[in-house]
């Protein structure tokens, strides 16, 4: 399944070519999030028009453990692009704040980017165009393009209807995951991130149902670490394309220090697929979900059961929200 006309390489000649003319040499803001969507979108965008181009990371606190250093030393260190991070984990927990429908969260966290993006362009004087690293499955899970609606990515359904920006750019929206993939090869991106697990651009907000709060959000980032931890030791990274934890907000009875608990359950899914479209989950053997299991129950404090989600894409989604 694919949209390409041509090779990966005639894409990224095209493209390139194609953002220089819709910025005319304008200064151009790059929603970076740190997934190897946006990641692409940035070095095409740099390779096309270098120093107008600057990066902007907000870092919600709904990032993966670490991330946040490991997006800004790749773009500042290895690539010399301008990078602006901003810490923003309290603004958008408040935003949130008793927020527990799915689809209101991903709407508010699509709004709220929006306007940090317009703030930031502010300060840094007139700047008429945002690239964003929307690809085809974003699109149509959104329910654009004749397709009825999944969810409301953050990106595309999620997207206010007031933008000050002149100009949208989405320089990989008629691109499958892998083909994403394949174009960070190609642009010289590192294994790390062009292997990068998938992530929503909400982020754990979307894998920790109900009420959002730091301390979820903790218990949530250091199970989802473990588990990958855990797969990349395997040595299973590479023939599983999504793993992640979920933190399902449902408690239970359990035993912790002989006494009696009452603590919130993990839930884990590993997924493949060819187009993240349609999925399977993954068989994982017993020994290794007993491993993460272990570890996860006796290495975070406030979890006591985990459990395997064995369900395809169809019926559910990749995500839980």
């Amino acid at each position: 399944m694919s949209n390409l006309k041509g090779t990966i390489e005639t894409f990224i000649q095209e493209t390139c070519e194609n953002i220089k003319k819709e910025t005319a040499g304008r200064p151009v803001l790059c929603a970076l999030s740190g997934g190897v969507d946006s990641a692409v979108c940035a070095v095409l965008a740099h390779r096309a028009i270098g120093d107008n181009l600057t990066c902007l990371f907000v870092d919600t606190g709904f990032m993966r453990k670490n991330e946040g250093a490991q997006v800004t030393a790749l773009f500042r260190d290895t690539y010399s692009i301008n990078l602006i991070k901003i810490d923003a984990e309290e603004r958008f927990l408040n935003k949130l704040k008793d927020v527990t429908e799915p689809e209101s969260k991903r709407k508010i966290i699509g709004e709220e980017f929006i306007r940090i993006f317009e703030e930031e362009a502010k300060k840094l004087g007139k700047i008429g165009c945002l690239v964003q690293g929307t690809i085809y499955p974003d699109i149509m899970e959104s329910g654009e393009d004749g397709h009825k609606q999944v969810k409301a990515h953050h990106n595309v359904g999620g997207m206010p209807l007031n933008i000050e920006f002149e100009a949208i750019i989405e320089p990989i929206k008629l691109l499958y995951k892998e083909e994403v993939r394949e174009c960070g090869r190609k642009l010289g991106l590192p294994e790390n991130f062009t292997n990068r697990q998938p992530f929503p651009g909400p982020g754990l907000a979307v894998r920790c149902l109900g009420e959002l709060t730091k301390y979820r959000l903790d218990l949530l980032r250091e199970a989802d670490a473990i588990f990958r931890d855990e797969i990349e030791k395997a040595g299973l990274q590479k023939e599983i394309q999504q793993y992640f934890a979920v933190l399902p907000g449902i408690q239970s009875v359990g035993v912790r220090d002989g006494a009696r608990c009452y603590e919130e359950m993990i839930a884990l899914r590993a997924m493949t697929t060819k187009d993240f479209v349609t999925a399977s989950f993954v068989r994982l053997p017993y020994e290794l979900l007993e491993i993460v299991t272990k570890r996860i129950t006796s290495e975070i404090s406030g979890v006591n059961r985990v459990v395997y989600d064995v369900t395809d894409k169809p019926p559910s989604t990749m995500e839980w929200e």
